[in-house]
């Protein structure tokens, strides 16, 4: 409309480094009083400076650059290294960062108006030090410093020398691993490298490829797109289920795996995706086909994106871990498993649990193999990792790591 915010609708926490420096060594203030200067200059004045750093402020320091930005000294944060990043917002509620929060923002009923300067000077005004939700926070933050074993899972994908491009898997399985009280170790694993007929691998490299996954305790085939790396995909999963190693395919995981399947048990060895291949013979080698209300020739806007509603058979071990008939979680495809090898598969033990049932017909979206058959073999259309939790990591993650565990104990026993 126009209109500014509003002093008690917002306020500005400047982030800044104080170096440590010399011998003796001395936390160096100078940069933040610099950079918020300049910031000043342009209109933004800090309520808050959040001073990073290896070790916390000390009094001085804290007094110095209070002298010298005009920020309370109770306002100036000491966000230091701690064994976990869990601890971090521990840390500040230690520094009373909370109440001084609520109170600057005029949060009812923690604030009163007459008061909403004097927000350096408040104590425990938000009541939430010794709240179930700080408690479990804590015990979470303690669990993560005291885990009980170690366990390595493979990480198998075509982005693996770009950090951020698995992320969020990354943290759901940190989330589940927390959980199941184990410190994760992530061994990254390029897909072309596992695939014999890659003829830009050599020798060498694909033996160190499969002899890093042969050592771990699970595997996770994430989703991606294009051709590259998806034959070594295919054989990732392939040896996950032969050799009974818990697995959970992610969105083209998934995809993958139908393909593996409908190649080794099925026998259709030309089966494969129509997004890969044209020439594909309807009913008999399109095992995952384009939508069927998707749009080739418009380029944007054409995927499935969203959360949608899931309905999990009963009994089946995605329904069991969900502990729900029905959930929702978030999509991002194009593609999806042709309904008609759906019953050929699930004859074969490749068995659909997870249906979307919209105007377009029945869309596959949860696969797995009887616990009989294997320990844990789980794969999704969806993307389970954006709806994962630290305090809460996503059911498809924890059953994987809840398998990890199992297995490990087992061998521990022998």
């Amino acid at each position: 409309q126009g209109h500014g915010l509003g002093y008690k609708n917002m306020c500005f926490i400047h982030v800044s480094l104080v170096p440590v420096l010399g011998s003796p060594s001395e936390q160096k203030t100078k940069p933040t009083q610099h950079s918020v200067a300049q910031m000043r200059q342009l209109g933004l004045a800090p309520d808050f400076i959040a001073c990073r750093g290896k070790e916390p402020l000390i009094t001085a320091t804290k007094r110095k650059i209070s002298m010298f930005t005009s920020v309370p000294e109770n306002a100036i944060l000491s966000i230091h290294d701690v064994s976990n990043i869990y601890r971090v917002p521990l840390m500040l509620m230690e520094q009373n960062m909370s109440s001084m929060l609520a109170q600057r923002l005029r949060i009812h009923p923690f604030a009163k108006r007459k008061d909403s300067r004097k927000y350096s000077s408040v104590t425990d005004v938000a009541k939430i030090d010794n709240s179930s939700v700080i408690k479990d926070w804590t015990a979470l933050a303690d669990s993560v410093d005291a885990p009980e074993g170690e366990c390595v899972i493979a990480m198998v994908g075509k982005y693996v020398d770009q950090g951020d491009a698995y992320l969020s898997v990354v943290k759901a399985l940190t989330h589940a691993a927390i959980a199941t009280k184990q410190r994760l170790k992530i061994e990254w694993i390029v897909a072309s490298d596992l695939d014999e007929n890659d003829s830009d691998t050599t020798n060498e490299i694909r033996e160190n490829a499969w002899s890093k996954l042969k050592k771990c305790d699970g595997i996770v085939v994430p989703g991606g797109f294009g051709t590259r790396g998806f034959e070594g995909k295919i054989a990732a999963i392939k040896y996950a289920r032969e050799s009974g190693t818990p697995y959970l395919g992610i969105c083209l995981g998934m995809q993958a795996s139908v393909i593996e399947y409908c190649r080794n048990i099925l026998g259709r060895k030309k089966a494969h995706s129509s997004e890969f291949e044209d020439d594909l013979e309807p009913g008999v080698e399109d095992a995952v086909i384009f939508m069927p209300e998707g749009d080739r020739t418009r380029m944007g806007g054409t995927m499935r994106l969203g959360l949608r509603e899931t309905i999990l058979k009963e009994g089946s071990i995605a329904q069991k871990i969900y502990g729900t008939k029905i959930i929702e979680e978030r999509h991002r495809h194009r593609y999806e498993v042709n309904p008609a090898f759906v019953t050929d598969l699930d004859a074969a033990g490749l068995h659909f649990v997870g249906r979307n049932t919209d105007e377009s017909g029945d869309r596959m979206e949860v696969i797995e193999l009887d616990k009989s058959v294997h320990p844990y073999y789980v794969a999704a259309q969806f993307h389970p990792e954006f709806t994962s939790r630290p305090e809460k990591p996503n059911p498809l993650f924890l059953g994987l790591l809840q398998a990890v565990t199992i297995k490990l104990s087992n061998a521990k026993t022998i």
